[in-house]
């Protein structure tokens, strides 16, 4: 099914400035001190996820922007290079939660 409408950004969904919470930034340092190193493709991108969550009413994409952005400071990239993204969802025990990724040279 195709709309003709202009998707929304999340930057035009919040009016003001936003600010990182304490959680966020304390996440933010420690995946930028853990993720490992990467060759990052030049061009165009196409990054999966996989995320392990406790909660089967978690929401499967409330997780992708937050650690995307991160992932792009680390990996020092643009974002808006991404033209393909997979996400998949995986219920574990309490306590292992986990999330994996791939960036591959995405191919038209």
């Amino acid at each position: 099914m195709r709309l003709q409408v202009k998707p929304l950004s999340v930057n035009q969904c919040w009016q003001g400035k936003r600010f990182k919470t304490e959680t966020y930034k304390a996440y933010e340092k420690m995946l930028l001190y853990i993720l490992p190193k990467v060759e990052i493709p030049e061009g165009k991108l196409k990054i999966s996820f996989v995320f392990g969550f406790s909660n089967s009413g978690a929401d499967i994409d409330n997780c992708v922007k937050p650690l995307q952005d991160i992932m792009s400071k680390k990996y020092d990239f643009n974002d808006n290079r991404i033209y393909e993204q997979t996400v998949k969802k995986v219920i574990v025990k309490k306590g292992q939660e986990f999330f994996e990724f791939s960036i591959l040279s995405f191919e038209n």
